[in-house]
């Protein structure tokens, strides 16, 4: 390149920067890319409309370089692109459509929300003040994270340290990067479970929080398992409970889903409100436990999913796409998709015919009455055409109007132009000097056509070719040049 050195160090910093900007996004969004096509399946309708717009007013650009072109293959190549694009627009609804393009009395029940790890939103997540606020909110149900203390006590944690959810590096900082199962209860129940959700804030909602309701966040403490199920039992709510992986180490390794079940049974909860998610030892459950609603976290052939007596999966809505929803309902599946936040998200989901989803925002799933949108496949496609017919119309008219001079000139209506008329008349663009040359072309062109008088050199200035110059053109001009040709 002839580029100055610093700009080339310029360049290619920027190169780098760029590169490692998407690899880093790629890392920390890996699993969010897939939302992408989901939110297109969302605003599909709505983003064809708003494309087809765009498109069209495109049309006045490419139209006025059209009509500045002095090659021809660069206006078919022009023209050609322009309208490759159009029409794939005009297509496209051909290969994405809506789940949410469907007839209402076809809409299936609302999904059920089970708020994630009680409502983390607005209480520290798995505390009790979490799974309250949750029922307060009218959350169907709620999910949870079981592990087992050192001395054998079902407690509730995600991570497997303590370090982000409690003050651990403050009481027991010696033991701080030990695993959670590895303490004993009497040690966990002296934790603090709150503070780090007031001050972390990690959803940004604290400040919405009343300051009794901040108080209380801030001092909650590891909840126990038996204590999450005697609340879900008074409040006749469902439980999906995920048993964490415990060290090989651990003294109860081997007995971690017997002294789960034996505190279950033992909680009096009808068995139907807990969803069991554990693919280890499946048949003892069964056993022991045989009204409870069997979830499988991996996606399998329907099939097989039966024979194991398995009639709920339980994934992340990315992992799995409308038609399979679909087939799993038709078969007598159900499907509880983690994590929904989001309201448009959900009403997709709904459409798509999910029963079931986990959310950080029960509370405000709750507040959605019914999918954002939904609309007649007839209606939708009377939106499609009757906005791709518009766009096209006016596209022609558009390019009409900037190639008027062109296409009379084609048409044969005014045979007295010729080419340099026609460039002299789309040449608003151009350099005063190309349209002096223009101008000196056409003079000599009406007089070698013995077309003399000032009234015809006229019909330049009426068509605005003096506009592109600061020099007019009258008849001494003329008569100067007729003696020079006499001459």
């Amino acid at each position: 390149m002839n580029l100055h050195w610093l700009h080339k160090i310029g360049v290619t910093a920027t190169l780098v920067a760029t590169v490692v900007a998407i690899i880093s996004i790629d890392q920390l969004w890996k699993e969010e890319w897939n939302i992408l096509f989901i939110s297109f399946q969302a605003t599909a309708p709505f983003l064809h409309v708003g494309g087809v717009v765009a498109i069209t007013l495109l049309a006045w650009l490419v139209a006025g370089q059209f009509a500045r072109a002095e090659r021809a293959s660069f206006q078919v190549v022009l023209c050609i692109a322009y309208l490759s694009v159009v029409l794939a627009l005009y297509l496209v609804p051909l290969t994405i459509s809506s789940p949410c393009i469907m007839l209402k009395k076809d809409l299936g029940s609302r999904p059920a929300i089970f708020g994630h790890r009680g409502a983390p939103m607005m209480a520290p997540e798995n505390t009790l003040m979490s799974f309250q606020k949750a029922i307060e909110n009218k959350a169907d149900g709620v999910q949870t994270d079981v592990s087992l203390s050192h001395d054998g006590v079902p407690f509730l944690m995600h991570d497997n340290l303590l370090r982000r959810t409690t003050n651990v590096d403050e009481k027991f900082s010696e033991r701080a990067s030990v695993h959670s199962s590895m303490f004993n209860w009497t040690d966990l129940e002296q934790l603090n479970a709150g503070e780090w959700f007031t001050t972390n804030d990690p959803f940004w909602t604290v400040h919405s929080l009343s300051a009794s309701d901040s108080a209380k966040a801030a001092n909650q403490s590891v909840c126990r398992l038996d204590d999450l199920l005697s609340l879900a039992k008074a409040s006749n709510i469902s439980v999906i409970l995920n048993l964490q992986e415990l060290p090989v180490e651990h003294p109860y390794n081997n007995n971690f889903i017997n002294i789960t079940l034996e505190t279950i049974m033992n909680s009096g909860i009808l068995q139907h409100m807990v969803v069991w998610l554990h693919d280890k030892d499946r048949q003892l459950v069964r056993q022991i436990s045989p009204d409870f609603q069997q979830a499988s976290e991996s996606k399998r052939e329907v099939s097989a999913l039966i024979a194991d007596g398995i009639f709920s999966l339980y994934l992340r809505y990315s992992q799995i796409n409308v038609k399979e929803v679909r087939e799993y309902t038709s078969r007598n599946l159900s499907t509880i998709l983690y994590t929904v936040n989001e309201p448009w998200l959900y009403s997709v989901l709904w459409c798509a015919g999910v029963k079931s989803v986990t959310s950080d925002a029960s509370h405000i799933l709750k507040q959605v009455p019914s999918p954002i949108w939904l609309m007649p496949p007839d209606e939708y496609n009377l939106m499609w055409i009757t906005s791709d017919v518009i766009s096209f119309t006016l596209i022609v008219g558009i390019f009409i109007l900037q190639n008027y001079h062109l296409i009379r000139y084609r048409l044969g209506s005014i045979r007295t132009y010729n080419p340099e008329q026609i460039m002299l008349s789309a040449a608003v663009q151009r350099s005063s000097k190309d349209v002096n040359i223009m101008k000196e072309k056409l003079i000599f062109a009406e007089i070698s056509d013995g077309l003399g008088n000032a009234e015809e050199l006229s019909l330049y200035s009426e068509n605005g070719y003096d506009g592109c110059s600061n020099e007019a053109i009258t008849p001494l001009d003329l008569q100067d040049v007729r003696i020079r040709m006499r001459d």
